[in-house]
């Protein structure tokens, strides 16, 4: 599913907080959900990301590599919320798990990407990094 950046998220949606903040417009307003240490990590990148600017320069450069995806399950364990999603990139299916990590002030402090199967994260992980390096 590709979402209408002005089209309002229902609440009832899952993932729809965290589709808010990646839907935020500023890097400002942006950076406001996050700790300033924030990090970023997972099979698709070659290294973990840190800060809320380069959090943002990923999300931006992945956001247009689905061909669709959406939130299925959403389950929040203390101060972790497990989003479990499924989409397809390159007309293939793909789905995974991001885990948002909170700080004892509510602000995401890290952010893990789980992808499978194995042929959508090589070819995710290749093209994101092209991306990534032209940016």
């Amino acid at each position: 599913m590709r979402l209408d950046p002005f089209e309002p998220i229902p609440s009832s949606l899952p993932g729809a907080v965290w589709l808010e903040i990646i839907r935020r417009p500023t890097s400002t307003a942006f950076a406001a959900a996050f700790a300033p240490d924030v990090v970023l990590e997972g099979g698709v990148l070659l290294q973990p990301v840190v800060g809320p600017t380069e959090v943002r320069r990923v999300f931006e450069a992945t956001k247009s590599l689905y061909d669709a995806i959406g939130f299925t399950l959403e389950e929040t364990v203390a101060a972790r919320t497990y989003l479990h999603w499924e989409g397809r990139f390159e007309g293939r299916p793909v789905s995974g798990l991001t885990v948002l990590t909170r700080t004892a002030t509510g602000l995401i402090g890290s952010i893990a990407l789980y992808h499978r199967p194995l042929a959508q994260v090589v070819g995710f992980a290749s093209e994101l990094s092209r991306r990534l390096r032209t940016t």
